[in-house]
């Protein structure tokens, strides 16, 4: 499974790559847009072809997911220690995100998957990984129940190394957003993905 999370800020003709992507076997986009207003979100929805809107997923926005028949919900590490997640639980898809093994084993069956993150130093965030990268714990995973995505830093020369490691999938973001071709990288990144 091959997942892409959007750059925080907008990015020229974003959603043409989007759809795109889909086209290309993207098998779900993480929507997060911290920065945008309610209005801006929807419109950056439209923007979207409706037969994509299953592969969706929201970071926020909750209402609009209704309004966009959108089922998928990603909750951050505070989000779900807060609990903020439980009125979706048995409604809507979910997915959230870990730093550590211990965390992730102890993750329920409410989860469809979890970025674990950073496997590799961060190309999107400058700094972030270089001191210590979760890659090697993935051998200690015990639940079964929860798909481990690996996030971070995660390009076409080693997404393979996730898959060896045992991840079910990889999450994209700085690798296709910070290239001069997007497209081309991600169906790099695919292809070698798939190459297993």
């Amino acid at each position: 499974m091959i997942l892409v999370i959007t750059p925080e800020t907008m990015v020229q003709n974003e959603t043409d790559i989007i759809n795109q992507l889909f086209q290309e076997g993207l098998d779900l986009l993480h929507i997060r847009k911290p920065m945008i207003s309610r209005e801006e979100m929807k419109n950056f929805l439209y923007g979207i072809d409706e037969e994509f809107y299953s592969q969706l997923v929201l970071h926020g926005y909750d209402d609009l997911g209704k309004d966009h028949h959108i089922s998928r919900f990603h909750f951050r590490e505070t989000d779900r220690n807060a609990g903020i997640y439980k009125s979706h639980v048995g409604k809507n898809i979910l997915s959230t995100s870990v730093h550590g093994m211990e965390t992730y084993n102890a993750l329920g069956k409410e989860w469809e998957y979890s970025f674990f993150s950073p496997v590799f130093p961060s190309i999107s965030k400058k700094g972030y990984g270089e001191e210590l990268t979760v890659m090697g714990q993935i051998k200690y995973r015990a639940n079964q129940n929860v798909k481990l995505i690996a996030l971070g830093g995660i390009n076409e020369s080693n997404i393979c190394k996730v898959f060896e490691n045992g991840a079910d999938g990889a999450a994209l973001l700085g690798a296709v957003w910070e290239s001069d071709q997007p497209l081309n990288t991600f169906k790099r990144c695919r292809k070698n993905a798939l190459s297993q």
